[in-house]
């Protein structure tokens, strides 16, 4: 079964708001086996909604519209079920007693227009409201369905779990399950990446037990993500783990994560596992690796603190450092060893660089040192590394810095 996602709403396609209900959807239907091909965003147009619809239904067995069935005059995706159908709408007297029960549980008069949202078209199914005033629909046309649900996320998703996907899955007859698996990957181009993965792609190809797919993620490195689609949830997982197993064979400690756990994550887990502090030394980065690390539950457990040395008299009369030029190596290496000192922890990790716009000691913007040192048995490991970022945007020259250091320390914790 293929069912395609309809958003609905002008304040969509202005990128006023995000559309996270298609998202969220999808990975539902994913989950008891349906395709979801195509989805698409509409703004609030009679005309324009009821050909999303046609279309959606040329090419699935049925399209999910999210959006557009509040009690104001551009709530209009009920009017354009309708136009589809070529029925006309007609009001539930039973639902608007449900409406009127709404308001005045809350010890409010229900406003007139809210009558809106008690009209369906003549042989649809309402979805009853639980969370607010905006019933939804099922409507069968020509062996196909149509399903409207609000877009208010928490309203959306009551409905979706309660109505929507059990009336899918008996549409079915049989559920199956859709599984993906991400590997989150540092330190490969995309083009690097997938030469290397070629002959993995082409075993696939060949046995059809699961696909992999590339999606490039900026300053966060580059995820694989491994789909299986199976009759039962503990055959695709299975799958899923054999190929995650066998990208991880190929591509080693390249692999930082797995689906939502990000590089600050994998630093802490190593940190926590070998019983050590982690202090932060930060100067072109601005704060930005602490608030990244502090975002990690948990992060108390290993997570002393940053100093935030922006100025070179902060690098020189907290930290200690000595060198001549802060955008060098022996600067990178003081801050972070000074830093350990100053906060107590057993590692510290340091950034000091240009980050634009101007120059700064004959250096052009996008010259990067970032430092580690580790307290051992054995004495002080000690690390600096120069990194030459593309000059661009501050932003994405300290995003860089922030997972580069990271990843540095977090292979130096194996």
């Amino acid at each position: 079964m293929r069912v395609e996602i309809v958003a609905i709403g002008t304040e969509l396609l202005l990128g006023q708001i995000q559309d996270t209900n298609s998202t969220w959807i999808s990975e539902r239907l994913a989950e008891v086996g349906v395709d979801c091909h195509f989805q698409s965003k509409v703004g609030d147009n009679l005309e324009r909604i009821a050909q999303s619809i046609h279309q959606s239904l040329s090419r699935a067995d049925g399209v999910i519209l999210c959006g557009g069935l509040g009690p104001t005059q551009d709530d209009i995706t009920r009017e354009a079920i309708a136009k589809v159908m070529g029925e006309d709408l007609q009001i539930e007297p039973e639902m608007v007693e449900k409406i009127r029960a709404f308001f005045a549980s809350r010890n409010r008069q229900m406003p007139e227009n809210n009558l809106r949202q008690a009209y369906k078209p003549k042989s649809a199914q309402f979805i009853d409201q639980r969370k607010g005033t905006a019933p939804g629909l099922i409507c069968t046309v020509g062996g196909k369905v149509i399903y409207a649900v609000p877009g208010v996320p928490i309203e959306m998703r009551d409905m979706v779990e309660r109505s929507v996907i059990p009336d899918i899955v008996s549409r079915l007859g049989s559920a199956s399950y859709i599984g993906s698996r991400v590997l989150r990957t540092w330190g490969f181009s995309e083009s690097a990446l997938a030469e290397l993965v070629a002959p993995r792609l082409e075993a696939l190809e060949e046995s059809k037990r699961a696909t992999i797919a590339f999606l490039a993620s900026g300053a966060e490195g580059i995820k694989l993500r491994i789909t299986a689609k199976g009759d039962v949830k503990e055959k695709v997982d299975r799958i899923l783990k054999d190929e995650e197993d066998g990208l991880r064979l190929l591509l080693g400690e390249n692999v930082f994560g797995v689906d939502d756990e990000t590089m600050e994550y994998a630093v802490g887990e190593r940190l926590k596992a070998k019983g050590l502090t982690l202090a932060v030394a930060e100067s072109l980065t601005g704060g930005l690796i602490s608030s990244r690390i502090v975002s990690v539950p948990g992060a108390s457990q290993f997570f002393k603190g940053s100093v935030v040395s922006y100025a070179t008299s902060v690098k020189r009369e907290l930290l200690g450092v000595k060198s001549d030029g802060v955008v060098s190596k022996q600067a990178a290496l003081e801050m972070a060893q000074g830093v350990m000192g100053v906060l107590g922890a057993e590692v510290g990790i340091s950034t000091t660089g240009v980050a634009g716009p101007d120059a700064q000691e004959d250096r052009p913007v996008g010259t990067v040192w970032v430092g580690i040192c580790i307290s051992r048995a054995d004495g002080l490991f000690k690390e600096a590394k120069e990194f030459i970022f593309p000059s661009g945007d501050r932003a994405t020259i300290r995003s860089l810095t922030a997972i580069s250091v990271m990843d540095m320390l977090r292979r130096r914790l194996r």
